[in-house]
């Protein structure tokens, strides 16, 4: 039996961001176009099966329709696994232009938009006062890197000071 004092909890070494020096760099969204071509390539494989096979004990319809349904998700992945040519950086840069107020703090998420699952940055953005007076949402298309749409407005948060600070 182990004792309890013993364990300690710990990131494994790659998530630990430390000792991490240097940009965090995002995955390109173009790497879901690897497991879509292997989707497109089973689902051939088990239509061509199940025509070889055709009508003999070992191959039914049944599989047929899952490499057509494979098939399928594999065409949408590499219809969907567009390249994202426009970094986070470059995204930063276009919503602080785009705000019209001097930035300070601002945070960056990737997302997919439409049925196409195109890539979109989403910045959130903060004035450089302290504590900031204006704030906005900016959403910067990762493909050609136009402007979806953005929202910026008075911060509303109030942050009083902490008490004995």
């Amino acid at each position: 039996m182990t004792d309890e004092a013993e364990h300690i909890d710990e990131l494994p070494d790659d998530l630990d961001m430390t000792n991490f020096v240097g940009p965090v760099t995002f995955p390109n969204n173009n790497r879901r176009r690897i497991p879509a071509l292997i989707y497109l390539l089973l689902g051939v494989a088990a239509i061509a099966v199940s025509i070889a096979y055709k009508g003999e004990a070992v191959v039914n319809t049944g599989v047929a329709v899952a490499g057509a349904l494979l098939a399928v998700f594999g065409l949408y992945g590499l219809i969907a696994g567009r390249t994202l040519a426009v970094d986070d950086q470059q995204a930063f840069a276009t919503a602080g232009s785009v705000v019209g107020f001097p930035v300070g703090h601002a945070s960056a998420q990737q997302v997919w938009r439409g049925w196409r699952s195109t890539p979109t940055w989403r910045i959130l953005i903060y004035s450089n006062e302290n504590p900031p007076q204006n704030r906005g949402i900016v959403l910067i298309d990762g493909v050609n890197g136009e402007i979806v749409e953005w929202f910026a407005e008075e911060n509303p948060e109030r942050w009083d000071p902490q008490p004995g600070a």
